[in-house]
């Protein structure tokens, strides 16, 4: 086993896209979006990542296969913005981390959008290049520390790891509380993929009203018709029928799904879009990491999305809402929170042992 350390600084990152580095099939290069950010792409002959070392450690753009896995958005490259809204198109996105989801100032709400780690300013970023019983890889990282005084003070350390001629690559986030006091948190991995016409969603959820519920509370950047309303009374009553991704269903401007996963014995818990010719898109994930599953849909002619899960340490509806109902949680000084998760696509034959796998755990 073998590795190396490359410390990435902003002067690394100009117009012109230059290599970092290279190992077998593997290439980190770096440029410069004319907006300003930092883009950090890793090829690994399977397809390819690009990331943003400075700005949330985002996970702007995945390739594989030939194909975008990549939300539709209005945004043709990120900007060089905290605000949530003003650079919304990456692949996945930190949420939190000492709040998340909508802020509803009704409720005495003052946090931004989705907290302040999606687009955190890093300013400890790296790439590693090296080989392990597993093969050749790279992997980003990078750290943010968040201070306030009298409330905060923890660092935020994400991951993301590619091997050579994968299809798929793992993400971890750690998050250290620096105080000696505990600390309130709430974290979400938001993973945008693009939605496929007529693909089945597959997961290791019960697919009835008990287990998926849907968002009913209306955050204030919707707003809905009588139509839309209508919509979410029969996804309630029947939540089975958006599972295939039918063009005509109106997921416009958005539904959100409340899950309850159940994981195999490893501890992961699995979430699939199966294409109609039968390869799928995949995301797998620790419910005794993050135990709400969030399912985000947005459908519309200048955003695409399939948010299939959303893995979570609470429900999206903000701070006042979540603390109400008891699913903000606690971080004692000196502890670590930890996530894991795999993304990535899979073949028509790896896509049918997920599908019997989650059939098994279904019926266990």
């Amino acid at each position: 086993m073998s590795e190396t350390t490359i410390h990435l600084q902003p002067d690394m990152f100009g117009e012109k896209e230059r290599v970092l580095a290279e190992h077998g099939p593997m290439k980190a290069s770096a440029f410069r979006y004319e907006s300003g950010v930092c883009g950090l792409r890793i090829a690994n002959g399977a397809g390819e990542l690009i990331l943003l070392p400075f700005q949330g450690q985002q996970i702007w753009s995945a390739q594989f296969g030939g194909r975008n896995l990549t939300m539709k958005s209005m945004f043709d490259q990120p900007r060089a913005t905290r605000n949530y809204l003003e650079t919304y198109g990456a692949f996945l996105l930190h949420c939190g981390f000492m709040s998340m989801g909508v802020p509803d100032p009704s409720a005495g709400d003052t946090h931004p959008l989705h907290g302040e780690l999606p687009n955190a300013p890093y300013p400890k970023a790296y790439l590693h290049v090296g080989e392990d019983e597993d093969g050749v890889y790279m992997g980003m990282g990078g750290g943010y520390q968040h201070t306030v005084a009298f409330t905060a003070n923890y660092l935020a350390e994400p991951y993301v790891k590619l091997y050579a001629g994968a299809s798929r690559f793992s993400v971890h986030m750690q998050v250290t509380n620096l105080r000696r006091t505990p600390m309130e948190y709430m974290y979400m991995a938001h993973v945008n993929f693009r939605p496929v016409d007529n693909s089945r969603l597959i997961y290791s959820a019960p697919s009835d009203a008990e287990h998926v519920r849907v968002r009913t509370a209306i955050p204030t950047h919707v707003k809905p018709t009588p139509e839309y309303l209508a919509f979410l009374d029969e996804l309630q009553a029947n939540p089975e029928q958006h599972e295939v991704l039918n063009p005509e269903l109106a997921f416009d401007p958005e539904v959100v799904f409340y899950m309850q996963y159940k994981a195999d014995d490893d501890g992961w818990a699995y979430t699939m879009q199966r294409h109609p010719d039968g390869v799928a898109d995949f995301v797998t994930h620790r419910p005794a990491q993050l135990d709400h599953g969030v399912r985000w849909i947005c459908r519309t002619p200048d955003q695409d999305a399939l948010g299939m899960i959303l893995p979570a340490t609470a429900d999206p509806e903000g701070y006042a809402a979540e603390k109400a109902k008891g699913n903000v949680k606690v971080l004692a000084g000196g502890d670590v929170f930890t996530a894991d998760l795999e993304i990535g696509v899979l073949d028509a034959g790896g896509a049918m042992e997920m599908a019997e796998h989650i059939e098994e755990i279904l019926g266990g």
